[in-house]
């Protein structure tokens, strides 16, 4: 016969009771998923970020291209929208859902593109093509994407004088002597600037390069 060992019944039950507590503890947030890569993107980590983008880049496609219209400034404005989520990552509080936070990031995005005077005209697509595009941008997750994105972050931090030399130089493809002559400065100038964009943009993706 089975007899109950009382000393062993009172662990167990102030055990139970220390895991009940510790439930009960938990917020909502602490227990969504989302929530808590949401604050591992804001504390700098960039493969949190690759997750979100693994998990919510076709919702995000799918807005833009619904309000575009156009296939190729959608897939754009997608990663433009992770871009500026790691911006306004810190004003959420998960207070709601991830997804409902991100949809209207992603429509106010696409509303100030569309105001802008001079939008891209391309071919478009109808509805029914959709989801053959959105593979193309799951081919590029999630360390193709993240890299672009840590790299447009940094560019953007960099100071005002050597941004412009360093995005005329190695993204528009002008020479020195252009530069020079489109920023009003001499040559040497411009090199000098673009020096110290290379520099500061290798301390700043550094973790990244390890």
């Amino acid at each position: 016969m089975f007899t109950a060992n009382p000393g062993s019944m009172k662990v167990d039950l102030i055990k139970n009771r220390r895991r009940l507590k510790l439930c009960d503890s938990l917020t909502p947030q602490a227990l969504n998923p989302d929530f808590l890569l949401a604050r591992a993107v804001a504390g700098g980590d960039i493969a949190a970020l690759g997750e979100l983008y693994v998990k919510h880049h076709r919702q995000v496609y799918a807005v833009c291209f619904n309000m575009t219209r156009n296939a190729a400034e959608a897939e754009d404005l997608t990663q433009d929208v992770f871009v500026h989520l790691v911006r306004k990552i810190g004003s959420y509080r998960g207070e709601s859902r991830f997804s409902t936070w991100l949809h209207r990031l992603t429509v106010n995005l696409v509303l100030m593109h569309m105001r802008r005077p001079l939008r891209r005209e391309q071919p478009t697509l109808d509805g029914d093509n959709v989801q053959s595009i959105v593979p193309r941008l799951k081919e590029r997750v999630p360390v193709q994407i993240t890299d672009r994105i840590a790299l447009q972050l940094a560019v953007s931090q960099l100071p005002r004088g050597c941004r412009a030399v360093f995005v005329l130089f190695a993204i528009a493809g002008y020479k020195h002597d252009e530069i020079a002559k489109l920023l009003g400065c001499s040559e040497g100038t411009s090199k000098s600037q673009l020096h110290r964009a290379r520099t500061k943009l290798k301390q700043m993706l550094r973790p990244r390069l390890a």
